[in-house]
């Protein structure tokens, strides 16, 4: 993970989850026939703009705003898709090359998620399998991370309680070799510009939206393999096997770090209107 996995979108997470956009009308210069109106916004996304599966999410005292339609064009966003992979059912295939996580089922479909991918993650060659899944996750840099870029990560050596604010985002799936911790996860991010993308660090990051949906569907002991990339372009073709540019590093000094992420709750909230379910 680095700072480039919150720093995007944490603002907007803190700002509040509904507003109302009022568009000021001239009386004097409008006709009478003419009725201006008003279009509730949540999140500062309008209603009428909000995506299916990527609107307002109350969990656990967090309030997620709907993900802004700008980062779910084309194939960025999750799909319920016919399978030509060669992984079985009940896999998770990462293609870190098209930026995509299947999670294959019995049926020849599979759930296609968006991700973003680091520079540590594009080194993943190997199968693991899922053996620790947390809830709004706390994050420490690891020792690596310190080592290799103090400068960025040694004021965070005490690790980021778990919240808006947070690297890993709303949940986290933790890797592993047998019983050694590889040390990458598949996590939710607030840098929602990442998704699609790749980063100059971190893991395999998705919408917390999709986070959210697909946590309760994978158990202990999924196995997670990673697509080369010559089946990545047999498969996806060679533009989506390319697709996504490498994103710039963006720094967040602790101070604002922290100071977000004790801001950030967990709140409490009274009822909200227009909150999605999610269908668990």
């Amino acid at each position: 993970m680095n700072s480039t996995s919150f720093a995007l979108s944490r603002r907007r997470l803190l700002t509040g989850a509904a507003a109302l956009s009022v568009l000021p009308a001239c009386a004097a210069q409008v006709p009478s026939s003419v009725v201006s109106t008003t279009e509730q916004e949540i999140g500062g996304v309008p209603l009428s703009q909000i995506v299916d599966g990527y609107g307002l999410i109350e969990d656990a005292g967090y309030r997620l705003p709907p993900v802004p339609p700008k980062y779910l064009q084309g194939l960025n966003r999750r799909a319920y898709v016919p399978y030509r992979g060669y992984e079985a059912a009940g896999t998770i295939e990462a293609d870190l090359h098209a930026k995509f996580l299947y999670f294959i089922q019995n049926d020849g479909m599979a759930w296609r998620f968006p991700v973003g991918v680091g520079r540590q993650g594009l080194s993943m060659s190997y199968d693991t399998v899922i053996k620790r899944k947390e809830q709004w996750p706390s994050w420490t840099p690891t020792a690596n991370m310190l080592r290799r870029e103090p400068e960025i990560y040694g004021e965070y050596r005490n690790g980021v309680p778990g919240g808006l604010a947070n690297p890993l985002g709303a949940r986290a799936l933790y890797l592993y070799q047998g019983n050694r911790d590889t040390y990458y996860r598949i996590h939710g991010t607030n840098d929602l510009g990442s998704i699609g993308n790749s980063g100059s660090a971190g893991c395999i990051r998705m919408f917390n939206h999709d986070a959210i949906f697909l946590f309760p569907k994978v158990p202990l002991q999924t196995r997670v393999t990673i697509r080369d990339y010559a089946d990545s372009v047999a498969i996806e073709g060679e533009a989506v096997a390319n697709r996504g540019r490498e994103l710039p590093p963006t720094y967040v000094p602790p101070e604002e770090l922290y100071s977000a992420a004790a801001a950030s709750g967990p709140p409490q909230f009274g009822a909200a209107t227009g909150v999605e379910s999610l269908g668990y």
